[in-house]
């Protein structure tokens, strides 16, 4: 794969894919933070929601540092091929963020409302999230 061009890199960087990238990893860490309030948590056994917890706390640096490294690239305009490591952790941040988009707008639950901010501005979103997650993943 390494003789391979990553789509993905030419979407984050010539085409403003990065924002989109951003805004999810952004979501991604929102949610994060607040994993124990989430309806799906409160519902299950307590048992659970310390393990997600746990894992949440793991996971949080890692959003950090793909964040850090795009604002890098794009500021010094250095190669982003070094994200192509991180695909599938891009891949759960949009799905995270979209998935929520889909429950807020779906269940009008207060918790999913208040993770995603205005409903209306970021509908939009939901086709970004699809072209980022189709685009993040070819290589020619």
């Amino acid at each position: 794969m390494s003789d391979k061009v990553w789509i993905g890199e030419i979407y984050l960087k010539n085409e403003g894919g990065y924002e989109i990238i951003l805004r999810s990893l952004i979501h991604y860490k929102k949610r994060l933070l607040t994993v124990d309030k989430s309806p799906e948590i409160k519902e299950s056994a307590a048992m659970f929601g310390e393990i997600l917890r746990q894992a949440a706390i793991k996971t949080i640096p890692k959003i950090d540092e793909i964040i850090k490294k795009i604002e890098q690239s794009l500021s010094f305009t250095k190669e982003t091929s070094t994200l192509k490591e991180n695909i599938s952790f891009l891949e759960k941040a949009l799905t995270s963020y979209e998935t929520d988009i889909i429950k807020a707008q779906d269940t009008g639950h207060e918790y999913y409302l208040s993770l995603i901010g205005d409903l209306p501005s970021v509908k939009g979103d939901l086709e970004l999230i699809k072209l980022a997650k189709s685009k993040i993943t070819q290589f020619e």
